[in-house]
């Protein structure tokens, strides 16, 4: 199978590209290695390139020529530095998007495996003892500021129990980032509807490990830790450092686009179908910080209490979907990944 990969020099297009052609594909990298992913010039897949954005409709009408199928996964991604960001993460995320899908339709290409994110949740799934599951609102500045981190029951104001977050929850983004994720399931659904085209949407959960970019405001948590650990800085752990999460490995999400693109096209035309990709175990973001100092060596992580208004406070993945449908599982345990990630290199970081 010939599969474009777009954002294939990146930090997960990269292993994706890597896994399909394990799998005895032909993986096509589409890339504008934009300066927010790549501040330095990252290595180049061993595969066919293209040096190109995916808003450029000319360009991806030519890339799309002989291939089967599509990766996207071209987007910038994180919080960002400040609301000044949005028109670049909805040109970017969205239009990008729509370029490429409409390229596809022009060019016949039926099938889309979709990057897409946990963010598209806002908070995770939540029980109240006495009024069953609900839905927290965003976490008022005045609260965090306090340290009251907890979401509390909208009905009754009590400690809420979280759980793990099934497909079918609500969505509910609360960042540009998130807002532009949800947009571009909803205009992968659209066009497969429109073309009888076949769609997956992958839902990431807190992707880490080797290959990560070093720290840059658009980079992941993960990243910013093993950053400062690089710079012999202890990892500064926001909040009280409690805050659930699914941390998983980038081999593994790799795996799985390799394995949804497998398996789309024997699924239903003109319907997109998103699956939870996570390691199903949840860590709190403290208990990540302290793994990877403990293999890195130290310096011990510090808790500081601060906090970013963007965040949400538990969202961990329910993945059985992509388990029972797919048949796709994790294979890298936290404490195998976090010391190969504590040892392993970091994207534009000094060799």
């Amino acid at each position: 199978m010939r599969v474009l990969v777009t954002g294939g020099a990146g930090f997960i297009g990269s292993q994706v590209v890597t896994a399909l052609a394990a799998r005895g594909h032909d993986p096509v990298v589409l890339d504008a290695l934009l300066p927010a992913a790549h501040p330095e010039p990252p290595p180049l897949p061993d595969a066919e390139w293209i040096l190109g954005d995916v808003r450029d409709r000319t360009l991806l009408v030519r890339a799309l020529r002989g291939v089967d199928a599509v990766c996207h996964q071209a987007a910038m991604v994180g919080l960002g530095k400040d609301f000044a960001d949005a028109p670049e993460y909805v040109g970017c995320n969205d239009l990008g998007t729509a370029v490429l899908l409409a390229a596809m339709a022009e060019a016949g290409v039926p099938d889309l495996v979709l990057a897409g994110s946990m963010v598209v949740y806002g908070e995770g799934r939540y029980d109240c003892l006495l009024h069953g599951r609900v839905r927290p609102g965003p976490r008022a500045a005045a609260d965090l500021a306090s340290g009251r981190f907890e979401p509390l029951c909208p009905e009754c104001g009590a400690e809420l129990v979280p759980g793990m977050v099934a497909e079918d929850a609500p969505t509910d983004p609360r960042t540009v980032y998130a807002t532009t994720k949800l947009a571009q399931e909803h205009l992968a659904a659209a066009w497969a509807r429109a073309t009888d085209g076949r769609a997956v949407a992958l839902r990431y959960h807190n992707v880490y490990g080797p290959g990560m970019p070093r720290d840059t405001p658009y980079a992941g948590v993960a990243s910013f830790f093993r950053s400062a650990l690089q710079r012999g800085e202890p990892p500064r752990v926001f909040e009280d450092g409690r805050q659930r999460r699914d941390f998983v490995h980038v081999r593994d999400v790799a795996d799985a686009n390799a394995t949804a693109l497998e398996a789309v096209r024997g699924r239903e035309p003109g319907v997109l179908t998103a699956y939870n990709t996570g390691s199903g175990t949840p860590h709190t973001v403290g208990e990540m910080a302290d793994a990877l100092a403990s293999a890195h060596g130290g310096p011990a992580p510090v808790v500081t209490g601060e906090f970013r208004l963007g965040d949400v406070r538990h969202i961990t993945a329910d993945s059985r979907r992509l388990r029972a449908e797919l048949g796709w599982e994790a294979r890298v345990g936290f404490t195998e990944g976090m010391a190969e990630f504590a040892a392993s290199e970091l994207r534009g970081a000094a060799s």
